[in-house]
């Protein structure tokens, strides 16, 4: 029987005791106690290891305690001494393990052999490392390579990343789809079209220059939540935070930093959010455009009476291309939809509006609030249509931030994990390595998903991640993989996606970054890159949790050794032996971005590639940065005039990663117990029939002709605005539809889904 949830909003600040006491427990759990201690020591410090989780920047003078409730969560479950052996799976049959919790998968611990699944028992059978290569190779080369997909996390190193594209494309495909696709790929579709590059320009020294900064759908306290010590150190220079967020979260509210025992010991937050504004799922658009038409008449006004004007029209005009056709959208929206595409009122945009005109250097932070959304990349673009008004982008402390997911999702795309083959060097990669590349765009995420569901998936490679569990339309989705000829994972624990098999599966258990990896030249050093475009090194301090693990880097190179033809150009082994060498090859095929990498290694704070809108270098079609016109005011797929639909966000707890689930406290919001929830306004509970505490269905609102239906849910009444709903990802990822997804970009639009609620 499912446990009820217990609910009391939390009081305390993000941070402070309850994080610590958080660590502990959490410690404890993973019977990973000997490892708190060493985190003070080696946790994103110069000389140690990188951390899995978030993808915030390192400063180059770390604070004693360099990582967040979250990163330490993270590093107790790869440095878990429990372990899934083959006794596990000769116990558990995988029928029954899809009856487990998410939870419950991970929490058995590392995996530590090598396990291929046996139909006959419904068990996986351990094989040896030999076994397993020479028959997916085998396989492999028997299929027609656009018939396969080879799918990426984010937490892959950079190296690793490097080899598993090469391999992709020597085999004969760019079918490369990430986490990224899921995520962050409206940014990489919106931002190079506004200002020439696919990732943000600011760095971290631009938080100690800003006298302004802007968030929109972004979750600072579970996501990032290293962020708060540069927020912090902002609002004590009485720098304003601006917020836009459906939801009230705690990491926006206030602040006690473990790194400060006296503020622990008064346990006297810092309060974050100087503005707070709950704007409506998808209401991000017309909320922008409320601002960018007060900053407009302002300016009107200041002209008119020959004061300074309030936006950088020289910028304007030097710098940017489009800006009339946004001027007369700006003049001709009225403040009537405004508000209602929002929901806010007139003067809340008004206030936020007068703290972005004060401000000449202001930072805009957006998550996937403004990605996972219909019209997500006219979402972004219109964020940096603000900037662009007063001149926010190119000069210090000033900028756009996204804030990336994956420990280093955005640096897999740096180095070619990429379906799109403009932004992959394949004429240097065809003559570095003596081939002729694939020259047609492969499948992304979503259109991956559409070709398993039409049988046109022959085999499916996972470096890493929960394909199955993460992505939409989850009941279709697992009825589909069964056709799929060859399933490989790649991976630490055991999880959802490991359980639907394809008709022959792998399971190829990997190491962490945290741990020693020793190769033919000793201990080997990784790279990753952070939100900000920081390339930082990562030493391994631990043993590896069984003596049978392989690295990432050598189980591609074995993969790849068991199915190309030998090529002398791509030395396999050498770059196992010496991952240095691998770095070479980067710096080689990427010169502009990785010159003298090997030598930059240990650079405090990492090395920033270079991004030209830094410089006010705009790498567009117009040689300038771009205005642009969003088409509706509203992101959503629906359009807000049926009261029977509720947009549902979903989300994720402060006991989660992603798809990992660490445990069913989201202490944040102050829910226990339970994650069969939905958040619901208290007036939107009683208009829909539903008792408090009761519990609903929810359906999703479209008309294709697919049910998509989930009974359980147990209501709370939520400071939420009306019209909006929210439930945790990734167990509502079956009321997704697969094409309910950003124009463009094609990114789930997980961020405000129709659906109806019905009483149960």
């Amino acid at each position: 029987m499912a446990r009820r949830a217990r609910y009391k909003p939390y009081q305390q600040p993000t941070g402070g005791w309850g994080s610590v006491f958080s660590l502990g427990q959490h410690a404890i759990r993973q019977q990973a106690v000997g490892t708190a201690a060493l985190l003070l020591r080696d946790h994103n410090k110069p000389g140690g290891y990188a951390c899995t989780s978030c993808a915030w920047t390192k400063p180059g003078k770390p604070h004693l305690a360099e990582f967040c409730e979250n990163g330490a969560k993270a590093t107790f479950w790869d440095l878990t001494k429990k372990r899934t052996t083959p006794d596990f799976f000769a116990r558990h049959t995988l029928s029954e393990l899809r009856n487990w919790s998410d939870f419950d998968l991970e929490n058995e611990g590392r995996l530590t052999h090598p396990m291929r699944h046996d139909p006959a028992s419904d068990r996986y059978l351990p094989v040896t490392w030999d076994e397993a290569f020479a028959d997916i190779g085998a396989k492999l080369k028997g299929y027609d390579p656009k018939a396969t997909v080879f799918y990426a996390s984010g937490r892959a190193s950079l190296e690793t990343s490097y080899m598993y594209q090469l391999f992709a494309r020597l085999y004969g495909h760019n079918n490369l789809p990430d986490s990224s696709n899921m995520c962050h790929e409206t940014t990489s579709v919106a931002l190079p079209l506004s200002i020439g590059t696919s990732v943000g320009t600011v760095l971290l020294e631009d938080f100690k220059k800003t006298d302004c900064i802007f968030s929109f759908g972004q979750n600072v306290g579970t996501n990032s939540p290293r962020l708060l010590h540069d927020l912090q150190e902002a609002r004590e220079r009485d720098v304003p935070i601006v917020v836009f967020n459906p939801l009230r979260e705690r990491g926006w509210e206030a602040f006690v930093s473990p790194q400060r025992p006296g503020q622990m010991i008064a346990n006297t937050p810092t309060q974050i959010a100087t503005q707070y504004y709950q704007v409506r799922a998808a209401g991000d658009i017309a909320a922008m455009l409320g601002i960018g038409k007060m900053l407009l008449a302002w300016n009107d006004e200041a002209r008119a009476s020959g004061r300074p004007l309030v936006l950088d029209e020289a910028f304007i005009a030097h710098h940017t291309d489009g800006f009339p056709a946004f001027e007369a959208k700006l003049r001709e929206t009225g403040w009537a939809e405004i508000i209602e595409a929002s929901g806010l009122p007139r003067a809340s945009i008004e206030a936020a509006a007068a703290t972005f005109a004060k401000a000449k250097a202001v930072i805009a932070i957006y998550g996937m609030g403004l990605t996972q959304h219909k019209l997500g990349v006219d979402s972004i673009r219109t964020l940096v249509n603000l900037l662009l008004m007063g001149g926010h982008i190119g000069k210090p402390g000033s900028g756009i931030c996204p804030i990336r997911g994956h420990s280093n999702v955005q640096g897999q795309r740096t180095v070619g994990i990429s379906e799109k083959v403009a932004l992959v060097p394949l004429d240097r990669l065809a003559q570095q390595y003596g081939f002729e590349p694939p020259r047609e765009d492969g499948l992304a995420t979503v259109e991956s998903c559409e070709a398993i569901v039409a049988g046109g998936v022959r085999a499916f490679i996972g470096l890493g991640g929960n394909f199955v569990r993460a992505i939409p339309e989850r009941e279709l989705m697992e009825a589909k993989w069964s056709g799929i000829d060859l399933s490989v994972q790649i991976a630490t624990k055991l999880n959802r996606c490991h359980l639907i098999p394809g008709k022959t599966t792998y399971l190829l258990p990997t190491m962490v970054r945290s741990e020693i990896d020793e190769q033919a030249s000793g201990p080997q050093i990784v790279t990753v890159e952070d939100s900000t475009t920081r390339i930082h090194s990562s030493r391994g301090k631990w043993k590896p949790a069984a003596e049978t693990l392989l690295s990432e880097p050598r189980i591609v190179a074995e993969l790849a050794k068991a199915t190309l033809a030998p090529n002398p150009n791509v030395p396999w082994d050498e770059w196992v032996g010496d991952y240095g060498k691998v770095r070479n090859a980067i710096e080689q095929t990427y010169p502009k971005d990785f010159s003298a990498f090997n030598q930059r290694l240990d650079m405090p704070g990492g090395f920033a590639r270079p991004i030209g809108a830094r410089e006010r270098q705009w790498e567009t079609e117009t040689g300038k940065a771009n205005f642009a016109v969003p088409t509706k005011l509203s992101a959503s797929f629906d359009d807000g005039l049926d009261s029977s639909i509720l947009r549902l966000i979903t989300l994720r707890s402060n006991d989660q990663f992603n798809t990992t689930v660490y445990g069913c406290s989201d202490r944040l919001r102050g829910i226990h117990s339970s994650r069969m929830i939905v958040m619901m306004n208290a007036d939107d509970r009683i208009r829909f029939g539903i008792a408090k505490h009761g519990t609903a269905r929810l359906t999703t609102a479209v008309d294709d002709g697919i049910l998509r239906s989930m009974g359980g849910f147990e209501v709370i009444d939520y400071d939420i605005p009306a019209g909006t709903c929210a439930a945790y990802f990734p167990e509502c990822n079956a009321l997704l539809p697969l094409w309910h997804y950003a124009q463009e970009s094609m990114t789930p639009a997980a961020k405000s889904i129709p659906i109806r609620v019905a009483a149960e």
